[in-house]
């Protein structure tokens, strides 16, 4: 009975981040949360996509496609959905499940390769889950985004919102992305599921992350920024 209390108040603490987060900031951010790592996408046939750029998505579930087929997770519909819009790419998924921005910092040197013309960042929701110090997720992001860009590739960063209900924390927090952005001059993409998150004909049965109609939408919303940020590098 206390393993099963402790994961319906996980799960009660996400979901009422989420719609803090979405009511107190006009959709801004939500976090993912940390689940078993999905199966990786199968790689793709020799030589397809050759000559494309390339985008990859350094995340958590949200981007790794939790209990999704790798056909309807982000990084293919994203790369559908940039397809449809004029702007053919090759998306690389990087997600693993549970990662905080300390897990995806140790793991960016083999998760992002060196062909990569764009890294969307979108790490961040975990470290909120584990009370993680701002200070200490913004020094994670900051040598993401420098070990990035020391490669000459491109970042655009996905920013995460605390409830407000966390007080001088969720202040801290929620400026860490909006502060990297500016000091890095990277474009900042404000909320991951924007239009999706708390919409239950969008999400799976626990209510956190995006079925395959979700998905659909995060990428066709999310495109414009990533077309926009190849354009202007």
């Amino acid at each position: 009975m206390i393993a099963r209390r402790t994961l319906l108040s996980r799960r009660t603490l996400l979901l009422g981040a989420l719609a803090l987060g979405a009511a107190g900031c006009g959709g801004e951010a939500t976090p993912p949360t940390r689940m078993d790592t999905p199966a990786a996408d199968p790689p793709p046939p020799p030589g397809a996509g050759a000559d494309l750029p390339v985008v990859a998505i350094l995340g958590d579930s949200i981007t790794a496609g939790y209990g999704l087929p790798a056909r309807e997770a982000l990084p293919a519909q994203l790369e559908t959905a940039l397809a449809a819009a004029g702007t053919p790419v090759r998306v690389r998924a990087a997600g693993v499940s549970g990662d905080t921005t300390a897990g995806a910092l140790a793991r960016l040197d083999f998760s992002i390769q060196d062909d990569t013309d764009l890294c969307v960042v979108a790490v961040g929701g975990n470290d909120l889950l584990q009370g993680i110090e701002p200070a200490r997720m913004r020094a994670n992001l900051e040598a993401i985004i420098t070990g990035l860009q020391g490669r000459n590739i491109p970042v655009l960063l996905a920013g995460m919102q605390a409830p407000p209900s966390y007080g001088a924390y969720a202040t801290d927090f929620t400026a860490v992305f909006e502060s990297l952005a500016q000091t890095y001059d990277i474009p900042l993409y404000p909320f991951l599921l924007d239009g999706v998150a708390l919409d239950p004909a969008l999400n799976q049965d626990d209510g956190i992350h995006p079925n395959a109609t979700g998905v659909k939408i995060i990428a066709q919303r999310l495109a414009p920024a990533v077309a926009e940020a190849l354009a202007e590098d």
